[in-house]
């Protein structure tokens, strides 16, 4: 399976998480009286949104040769890239109506980005094991 995702990257790899981010600045920009209600606390939503985009991002990260120190660095690459990201779209809802900045919905984005290079490694590992 690690072949056919190295083989197939831009299909497995790059366009999930290209749309997945298009789908989540959509999400994070929409005013809060247009977002469903999901019966769970918006903190939960920040890890779980978060949590996906730190899986995809840290295997694109993983699977792409171009940039040899991101790739070997890859979990403190993901890490850093993408709470950075968070600390921006967080600031930027303070201009949605309805919306604003929270340092703790920046804390569970952060623990979700973490989870999800857990779970990316956790997912290699379990794929190299089966080939």
């Amino acid at each position: 399976m690690l072949n056919f995702l190295e083989k197939n990257k831009k299909i497995t790899v790059y366009f999930p998480l290209v749309f997945y981010w298009i789908l989540l600045i959509i999400a994070t920009s929409l005013p809060s009286k247009d977002i469903p209600n999901l019966k769970i606390s918006d903190k939960i939503e920040h890890l779980l949104a978060y949590l996906v985009l730190g899986f995809l991002f840290n295997l694109a990260v993983i699977f792409q040769n171009k940039f040899k120190l991101l790739k070997k660095y890859s979990f403190l690459s993901t890490v850093v890239f993408l709470s950075i990201y968070a600390i921006i779209d967080e600031l930027h809802q303070i201009f949605i109506p309805g919306r604003v900045c929270s340092f703790l919905d920046w804390g569970a984005d952060t623990i979700g980005i973490l989870l999800g290079v857990l779970v990316t490694y956790i997912f290699i590992k379990i794929i190299t094991k089966t080939n």
